[in-house]
Formats: C-alpha cells, sequence, structure tokens
C-alpha cells in the first residue's frame, strides 16, 4: 500500500476521533471497561509456537521460534492509547521478531485503563524482563506508541533498580511527553491523520494515576538518560510525537546513549506496523538490529 493511501484511508475511517475530542475520549475508556475487545494472538501467526499463561490477573503469552533455535528474549509492549487492546498488527511483528530473530517473545496483557496505571504495569515489566533473561539470556524490550512509552520507561526503572542496561530496546513511535506541552505539536496537528490533543491528555492522565504525568514512569522524556543501553527509535514528522522524539534524541546523544533514530518525513504515527514499503523496510531493521545485537553477544561469550 502506498504511504500516501495510509493518511487518506486514516482520515475517512476518522481513526484519530477518540484522539482530538475530551468527551469522546472519556466515552471511549467507558465503553472499553464496560465491554473490553478480545486479545488473543490470531491462528494465522506463522514461525511461531503459542503458548499463554496467568499471573497476578494477567495473561502473559510466550511466542517461540517453530524450530526450537532461541538466542534470547524479548518483551514486546503494545500500543492502543493505554486503552485499546492488542491488535493483529502487533502480533504479526511480535511473531516475526520471534521467527526471524530467533527470540522468545513475551507478551503481556497488561491492564489497560481506567483499571491499568504506568505504577502498577512498569514495575511488572520490568520483573518480567529479569525473568526471561534469566530463562533465555539476552533479553530486549520493545513496543509501539504506548507500548514505546511503557518499554522505554521499563529501561529507565531497570537502570534506577541498579539492573544491567536491556541490550536494545526498539521504541516505535513512542509517547514521551505524556503533558503534550510542546508547542511544536502545533505545527503538525493539522497534519496527523491519528492523534490528537485533547482526547490524549484524557488517555495519559488515567494513566498516570496518582504519579505526575512528569514522573518517568509515565513520560520518559523526563528521565535521566545516563546509563541506559542501546536504543532504535522510529518516528515520522506527520506524528504529533515526533516533536517529542526529536527532543528525546537530543538528550539521549547528550547522555552518551547509542541511538539508532529512525524519522522519515511525511510519514504517520506507528509507520512501522502499516502495510507500506516504508513500514515493510522499518521491520526488516528492526530484525537486523536485534540479530546484529545477537550475534555481537554471542562473539563476546
Amino acid at each position: 500500500m502506498s504511504r500516501f493511501v495510509i493518511p487518506g484511508i486514516l482520515r475517512l475511517t476518522r481513526r484519530n476521533r477518540n484522539y482530538v475530542d475530551a468527551r469522546r475520549a472519556t466515552a471511549h475508556v467507558r465503553e472499553r471497561a464496560l465491554r473490553p475487545l478480545p486479545y488473543g494472538p490470531p491462528r494465522t501467526l506463522r514461525g511461531v509456537e503459542v503458548s499463554v499463561v496467568h499471573e497476578r490477573g494477567w495473561p502473559i503469552y510466550t511466542l517461540t521460534p517453530s524450530d526450537g533455535h532461541s538466542r534470547g528474549g524479548l518483551v514486546y509492549a503494545h500500543g492502543g492509547g493505554w486503552v485499546g487492546e492488542i491488535a493483529s498488527t502487533h502480533w504479526q511483528l511480535a511473531a516475526r521478531i520471534a521467527a526471524e530473530a530467533h527470540l522468545t517473545v513475551t507478551v503481556p496483557i497488561y491492564p489497560l485503563i481506567p483499571f491499568g496505571t504506568a505504577a502498577e504495569v512498569i514495575p511488572r515489566i520490568a520483573e518480567l524482563v529479569l525473568a526471561c533473561r534469566e530463562a533465555h539470556g539476552p533479553t530486549f524490550l520493545a513496543g509501539d506508541s504506548a507500548g514505546g512509552q511503557i518499554v522505554l520507561s521499563t529501561a529507565l526503572h531497570l537502570r534506577d533498580q541498579g539492573h544491567p542496561a536491556v541490550p536494545r530496546t526498539i521504541a516505535i513511535s513512542p509517547a514521551l511527553d505524556l503533558t503534550l506541552e510542546n508547542p511544536d505539536i502545533d505545527t503538525v496537528l493539522p497534519r496527523d491523520p491519528w492523534l490528537g490533543r485533547d482526547g490524549g491528555l484524557v488517555f495519559g492522565r488515567l494513566w498516570s494515576g496518582d504519579l505526575p504525568m512528569k514522573d518517568p514512569l509515565v513520560s520518559p522524556l523526563f528521565g535521566e538518560f545516563d546509563g541506559l543501553g542501546p536504543i532504535t527509535l522510529f518516528t515520522g514528522t506527520d506524528d504529533i510525537l515526533n516533536p517529542d522524539a526529536r527532543l528525546f534524541a537530543a538528550k539521549a546523544r547528550a547522555a552518551g546513549v547509542d541511538l539508532d533514530y529512525v524519522e522519515e518525513p511525511g510519514l504517520v504515527h506507528v509507520y512501522p506496523l502499516t502495510p507500506s514499503a516504508e513500514g515493510a523496510a522499518a521491520r526488516r531493521h528492526i530484525i537486523a538490529t536485534l540479530s546484529t545485537e545477537l550475534d555481537g553477544a554471542q562473539s563476546m561469550s
């Protein structure tokens, strides 16, 4: 699908309707709380074996390469504005990472707003990373949008708890500052067919719970970046989260973080998950990056 078709489809389907209007966003949270969507993986996932356990109220899925060859682990946090359930595109990416990078991928079904909050979810994701590291070896983090916020905040939390740095965190169009105060967002808003400020603030405030919205568990842009492991960050310039991605990149580089920053002009939010040539290229980039990290880890062992 052409990169020029996707924005038109998003506008035609009013994909941003719950993000641009605070009352609609509040109603959407209420509706999803009353009528949650299914979260199970599609039957069509290829190259992986799927299993699930329930631990402390969370369904936790594991995707294992069908050939039985795993070189490490990865914890994937899905996007959806902290209110949307995991979707087929998330599952497909997680399965591809497992099959092609030869990783055991853990996919937690974390609690969504209004029930889940950053203070509950981030430490639990960190626990999963540590468990995955013990069971499978080098363990990465990956997530998109809201999930990008989760994995970057988790990397900060693990660092703050004194654990070894995550060998690489993949952040796809991450939410970085949930206050959406960056004045450059105003310039991008008219071009973004997916996200909006007023509804996004409703979701972000619920997700922050009792924490300040600038707490790094909520908004990773405000963490200290010293000691973080390598990060790959994808962003498109027609995404209101792009201005904060630029701030994040500058701050990460200043702190000496090994940053692979991929910015694509004219592309939308979470473009690496879209059925476009640029999305396909980004997915290949993810697999190649993880494979290279694993090759390096094996050569040093």
